[in-house]
């Protein structure tokens, strides 16, 4: 009965190591743009509906055909870009926003953040950023 409680253990510690998760973050650059928010053309996912302001645009990096809709993302500011403010990190360490738009070619950023979600990590006066973003 102890060798196979040890086995055990011993197999419980292997699960257990070889299982963790690592989160690895996407780089990329953050843009902003103003209300109003709601829209309603074929690329947004949800039409009129208000999802409140900790929203974003996907770029084509990771829209995804539109699977990115409804999406989570966590975005933290990493730096500067080589325009507008060189410290623009600043507020909270991260936000979370829901994808609820498609920045179409041609977006400035990899990201284009509601304003409100901007400001709450960088400076607005910035207007782009360099992040790092991951999925929730």
């Amino acid at each position: 009965m102890r060798k196979l409680s040890i086995l055990f253990c011993i197999a419980l510690a292997f699960i257990l190591t070889f299982s963790s998760w690592e989160v690895v973050a996407d780089t990329g650059t953050a843009t902003f743009y103003t209300p109003p928010y709601r829209q309603a053309d074929s690329s947004a996912c949800n039409g009129y509906q208000n999802d409140g302001v900790m929203i974003a645009a996907a770029s084509d990096a990771f829209w995804d055909g539109g699977s990115a809709c409804g999406r989570n993302y966590k975005v933290e500011c990493s730096g500067a870009t080589n325009q507008g403010d060189p410290n623009p990190c600043r507020g909270q360490d991260y936000m979370v926003v829901k994808i609820v738009y498609y920045c179409p070619s041609g977006c400035q950023g990899t990201i284009d953040l509601s304003q409100e979600a901007f400001a709450a990590i960088a400076n607005p006066d910035a207007d782009k950023t360099e992040i790092s973003f991951h999925q929730l």
